[in-house]
């Protein structure tokens, strides 16, 4: 069985550990961590990287730094994860779910602007498989109606926008380093923002509520209890273990990209006669391979597609259920206007598999698979 998805490994983390191990720091904000942000701060161009327990856990920072609370509303796309949701209702906000484009499935930013209420606070553009939101548009309908912008960039490492780095062009952004990501931690995130005067309330969240940060920097001789906060610091093992990957990111992205290109090339044939749609990436989009999806006719082509697949030894998965199908979802949240292309769009996706060192063989054997659906007898 060709698995969907094998999380990456590069040989070097387990040395890593065990260097952690040895230097007799394996809580959080030791060596590796600070590797990782510093690397994140570098390369991204952005002046703080929080690495976090979870992209979740970086979403419920930036929902906490944005001020949310009781009666506000957000605005998001229902095609999303549910901790995209969940981090703005744990603070007691109303969801204003809006439809997706059909091209990229991101959200309509022509449509932002007739959800916006006087009760709405912050606008999250989810940035699906890696591939930006119209990001000028949402930034100009922000500032005009004095929002905050939340990047839900959990697809997004190392995906830019007009050369800028997803996740540093809102207020905050929120990576992902669970183990489906390019680059994974098993469990992690980061919370990124260029606003330094958001550093020292975002460090004391993250420290349990404390200025415990400011003690271990000697700029105070004790901690204390200083506001409300949680444990969003991972484990200096964590750290270890995505630094590795973070030493070889670019050939790891590299590699994820030679997949793209051959599963684009070679299923364009198919395209072009009709049977399947392939993803669109605008001219001012980089986007990170971070999926390869298709697009069949409808639900039950798909059913039966993702059944031929198994079948022949091939894991394909399809993806969200719309939240605002969801009992949470209407319990929490009202969609703006139609829904258009959120469900349509939703039941026709197929992910095929994707992960670091697939190998040609399989990919071969993949397309060549998919061929044979589409040529059998009918």
């Amino acid at each position: 069985m060709i698995d969907f998805n094998i999380p990456p490994y590069v040989g070097k983390e387990m040395d890593y550990i065990k260097e952690a191990i040895i230097n007799r720091k394996i809580c959080g904000d030791g060596e590796f961590t600070k590797r990782c942000s510093n690397w994140m701060k570098d390369k991204f161009n952005v002046n703080q990287a929080f690495l976090t327990t979870s992209c979740t856990h970086a979403l419920e920072m930036a929902a906490v730094l944005s001020e949310v609370s009781a009666g506000d509303e957000v605005i998001l796309p229902s095609y999303t994860f549910v901790s995209t949701a969940d981090a703005f209702v744990q603070r007691g906000a109303s969801l204003v779910f809006v439809d997706i484009r059909p091209d990229t499935l991101n959200i309509d930013e022509t449509l932002i602007e007739e959800a916006i209420t006087p009760k709405t606070k912050v606008i999250v553009p989810v940035h699906y498989a890696g591939v930006s939101c119209e990001m000028d548009t949402i930034m100009d309908i922000a500032k005009r109606h004095h929002l905050k912008v939340v990047e839900d960039a959990a697809q997004g490492f190392a995906s830019y926008y007009k050369g800028k780095s997803l996740g540093t062009i809102g207020d905050f952004g929120c990576l992902s380093f669970h183990e489906t990501k390019n680059l994974s931690m098993g469990e992690g995130g980061a919370l990124l923002f260029q606003d330094t005067a958001y550093q020292e309330k975002a460090e004391i969240l993250r420290e349990k509520g404390t200025d415990r940060s400011k003690f271990f920097r000697g700029q105070i001789d004790k901690y204390t209890w200083q506001d409300y906060g949680s444990s969003y610091l991972p484990s200096d093992m964590n750290a270890a273990y995505l630094w590795a990957q973070l030493e070889i990111a670019e050939e790891i992205q590299r590699d994820r990209m030679d997949s793209y290109a051959f599963y684009n090339n070679a299923l364009k044939p198919l395209a072009d006669m009709g049977y399947l749609e392939q993803p669109y990436v605008p001219a001012e989009c980089e986007h990170n391979a971070h999926m390869y999806y298709i697009k069949l006719p409808n639900l039950e082509e798909r059913t039966k597609f993702i059944s031929y697949l198994k079948e022949n030894g091939i894991l394909s998965v399809f993806h969200y259920i719309p939240l605002h199908t969801a009992p949470a979802g209407k319990k929490y949240g009202r969609f703006s206007g139609e829904d258009i292309y959120t469900t349509k769009e939703s039941e026709r996706l197929v992910r095929l598999p994707m992960y670091y060192h697939l190998a040609l063989k399989d990919k071969e054997y993949i397309a060549d698979t998919i061929f044979k659906y589409f040529h059998q007898p009918r």
